[in-house]
């Protein structure tokens, strides 16, 4: 979110920095912008409360798609596909509606990994997830990356208000599905 917005959460060179939801508005040109969400990372058995669990797993059903950011250079031990495993477990096990969200994936850091360490960790993480959607490489400390990733969300963001502006039945399931 400091990469892409005014926002300036708390940022350290260890896991879990995020303690507090941070939102921030993205500009993505003179007149086109929209929120960002910032939500803590989640561990095993937040979906049963454990760590800051079910407190930010309630921000998650306000917005309209999730970006599921994977370290690819962690500073633990933890494998990125292991990680990003962990997260879709507790989305589901918290909300299965949730875990159907749109969501695409945002590999960041890839300037901390040679091209062929990168490489392997990426098809490491979609074979494990059996991905299939919008995938992302990024580096969020120099921006690398992500003006093409805010401009698509934009034009998806759009493009889903033009559909509910259509269709007032799908404007209000979106409604029931965020309260």
């Amino acid at each position: 979110i400091r990469a892409v917005s005014s926002a300036k959460p708390k940022v350290a060179d260890y896991p879990f920095t995020t303690l507090v939801p941070n939102l921030g508005v993205v500009s993505v040109e003179a007149h086109r912008s929209f929120v960002m969400a910032d939500i803590p990372g989640l561990i095993e058995g937040a979906s049963d409360g454990a760590g800051l669990g079910i407190r930010f797993l309630k921000h998650l059903t306000r917005n309209r798609i999730l970006l599921h950011l994977i370290d690819m250079a962690p500073y633990d031990d933890i494998e990125p596909a292991d990680a990003a495993l962990t997260i879709i477990r507790e989305l589901e096990r918290f909300s299965p509606t949730l875990a159907q969200r749109e969501r695409w994936l945002v590999l960041n850091k890839s300037d901390l990994l040679d091209a062929d360490t990168f490489a392997e960790r990426r098809s490491a993480v979609l074979a494990a997830l059996d991905w299939h959607g919008p995938v992302y490489s990024v580096a969020a400390i120099n921006a690398e990356g992500t003006s093409a990733l805010c401009g698509d969300l934009m034009r998806y963001l759009e493009e889903c208000r033009a559909r509910e502006a259509a269709d007032p039945q799908l404007a209000a399931a979106e409604q029931e599905l965020q309260s």
